[in-house]
């Protein structure tokens, strides 16, 4: 079999980004969609040529190897279950699952049944996150000791046309971008041992100036929309974990690492590319942009963005690829459900801590995931050449 066919269930914003990029990766194969609303389905199956079905339809097809879950956090779990129980390998975006123990269920279901699960986010494999892992690897800045990472702008009410899951059980930042920079830190300094937090609601609502249908409408917040949290790892580092949809501005960089020889800047993880900068002990900042490494190229225009000419590495599918590879080729899956079950029981830990105080530990380990070479990246891509 050369290709897997995949079939994606879920129909809403982040599907786009999806079927534009499936077709450029050399063992996958789009072949049909699915979605609860008819009609989504539909307007996206005639644009980008393949058929619309029920779920249930999807899960039959025995042309579909892989399913593509980009449903709701709510549904995630349902959907990603029945999927395993069709026979089908899964990738589903981020998070995994609403509940940690259901997370759990689903990949041990999957290893019994001999079939692979991934999870988004698949980012720490684009050019920048890659960079970022070599330095490491290599030594450059030593042994990681300490390291800060911030998340913070004021919500998606301002973009989202339905921001109302952002804000209730299952959303809020640390579950909906949490999952970004968790993958970021477990790909560079490995597993968690040990969390303590803090959680809090800046706003008891939300109003919607998004075009769309909700705008001028207010949602109501009941999740924490702000939480502080140290992470303890494994390897002995000490994180610091701060995410907010409660601040208006602020002048933090994404991640940074301090080793015993230097410091690291890691780009954005919400992105492929992106520059890293590190220093050499207490030199000044060396700049290295990832924009020619495979998957760190700009090939995509952000929504806000004037120039025609592309401004983001936007590769998500990469995470899919990497997947069929590991079930045609045996090839190693990293964007797996394990990590991506690690990093929600992280979370959920950070959660309680930060209700309920005190220090949380960390029951689940995950390995490490094997570093992605150039080489091996360019094998899963069969695009223009980067």
């Amino acid at each position: 079999m050369s290709k897997l066919g995949v079939g994606i269930v879920g129909c809403g914003n982040i599907s786009t980004i999806y079927m534009h990029n499936l077709p450029k990766f050399r063992d996958l194969e789009l072949v049909a969609c699915a979605d609860l609303r008819a009609e989504a389905a539909q307007a996206q199956a005639a644009q980008f040529g393949i058929e619309a079905l029920s779920i249930e339809a999807l899960l039959a097809r025995p042309d579909i190897q892989i399913i593509v879950n980009l449903t709701t956090p709510n549904a995630h779990y349902g959907v990603s279950h029945a999927a395993i129980n069709a026979g089908k390998h899964v990738f589903g975006e981020k998070p995994i699952t609403v509940e940690a123990n259901d997370a759990a269920t689903l990949v041990a279901e999957a290893a019994r049944r001999g079939l692979k699960l991934g999870c988004a986010p698949d980012t720490f494999l684009g050019g920048g996150g890659r960079m970022a892992r070599e330095l490491v690897d290599t030594g450059r800045i030593g042994k990681v000791l300490y390291g800060t990472c911030f998340l913070m702008s004021h919500g998606m009410e301002h973009w989202h046309p339905d921001p109302t899951f952002f804000f209730k059980p299952g959303g809020g930042p640390i579950l909906d971008m949490g999952p970004y920079y968790l993958a970021a830190l477990i790909n560079l300094l490995g597993p968690v041992a040990m969390v303590q937090g803090r959680a809090s609601a800046g706003f008891a609502t939300r109003l919607v100036t998004s075009k769309g249908p909700m705008n001028g409408k207010t949602v109501a917040v009941e999740t924490p929309t702000t939480i502080m949290s140290l992470l303890h790892f494994e390897s002995g580092a000490d994180i610091v974990l701060a995410m907010s949809w409660d601040v208006w501005k602020h002048g933090h960089p994404p991640i940074e690492l301090y080793g015993t020889e230097g410091s690291l800047r890691v780009p954005d993880p919400n992105f492929f590319g992106g520059a890293i900068q590190y220093t050499e002990k207490g030199g000044d900042w060396i700049s290295v942009p990832a924009d020619d490494r495979p998957f760190g190229k700009p090939n995509w225009r952000s929504p806000n963005w004037a120039d025609h000419i592309p401004n983001q590495a936007n590769y998500r599918c990469l995470g899919v690829a990497e997947l069929a590879s590991a079930v045609l080729r045996g090839t190693p899956h990293r964007s797996s459900g394990a990590l991506a079950s690690h990093a929600l029981e992280v979370k959920h830990a950070i959660l309680k801590a930060g209700i309920e105080g005190g220090e949380i530990a960390v029951r689940s380990r995950v390995e490490r995931p094997a570093p992605l070479s150039d080489l091996e990246a360019m094998a899963l891509w069969a695009g223009e050449t980067f």
